[in-house]
């Protein structure tokens, strides 16, 4: 074969090459894409559920969407029993994990890369109190469980209803004290058989598209030009500016960082003028 043959045959053979590769960099990007992280998060706490809780006694419902006053909640699992009834948000997450139940953000952090994302309790807390009001229960009824899958590494002490896999299911069996009778679990069950949305493409880009506006939301809102935290409205009081509203860091009198009423007449003066040069 000379060298003309060998070129056409190449020629030939690229394109129905690159025909076989499409599908592989489709699941590919399939794979890496959160849609398929949170689903195969999801899988696992179904399977440790199904395998390590007894079915006659907790009950497993997935999916479940609820509308709200602003839009719509979605729980990734409930879990209901005499015991109480766990609402668990799930998190497919590598790297290490910061963070304790009072933060805003936590941090994840993959070698020397870091970046923050919100505390899922605060996150859950939403889907609590939704199903809370769904089935007026007390707070002693209702459970929130977060459940890390994945490649994390918990580096700061975590509160005993943030697990990694399946240690979720020995936090739920901790809880020991019967809480609902049996006609009140069955009458749960119902209540959120009938008042959770249909499982459709539409109401799932429904919920999507609330989030992505919360999210849009948090990002338009002023940070603390120091610490990066949340800031809170607050009004003058004094000098030459009261009455005037600013926004200053929460995390007041630790940090000081503000924004608005001309940085606060740029802060006196730079103290007038740090006190006269003393």
């Amino acid at each position: 074969m000379d060298h003309t043959q060998l070129l056409h045959t190449l020629q030939n053979a690229i394109p129905t090459a690159i025909w076989y590769l499409i599908p592989f960099f489709l699941v590919a990007a399939v794979i890496k894409s959160p849609w398929f992280k949170g689903k195969a998060g999801e899988t696992v706490v179904n399977l440790a559920a199904k395998l390590f809780l007894d079915k006659s006694c907790y009950h497993l419902i997935k999916n479940v969407t609820l509308p709200t006053e602003d839009g719509t909640a979605q729980i990734d699992h409930v879990i209901v029993s005499r015991y109480g009834v766990f609402v668990v948000e799930t998190k497919n997450m590598k790297g290490w994990i910061f963070g304790n139940a009072k933060q805003r953000q936590w941090t994840q952090k993959i070698f020397k890369h870091s970046q923050k994302f919100q505390n899922p309790l605060h996150q859950n807390y939403k889907n609590v109190k939704t199903l809370q009001s769904l089935l007026d229960l007390d707070d002693e009824q209702v459970f929130s469980v977060v459940v890390f899958v994945g490649d994390s590494t918990f580096k700061t002490a975590m509160p005993e209803n943030v697990t990694h896999c399946g240690g979720y299911v020995c936090y739920i069996k901790a809880q020991t004290e019967q809480r609902l009778s049996d006609v009140e679990v069955q009458k749960v069950i119902e209540a959120i058989e009938s008042g959770r949305l249909a499982a459709t493409f539409r109401n799932h880009r429904k919920h999507v598209a609330h989030v992505k506006e919360i999210v849009a939301k948090k990002r338009s809102e002023p940070r603390c030009p120091k610490c990066r935290g949340e800031m809170v409205k607050r009004t003058v009081k004094r000098g030459e500016n009261i009455g005037k509203d600013f926004c200053g860091c929460k995390a007041f009198p630790k940090c000081r960082g503000i924004v608005g009423a001309s940085l606060l007449q740029q802060r006196s003066s730079q103290m007038i003028t740090a006190r006269s040069g003393r």
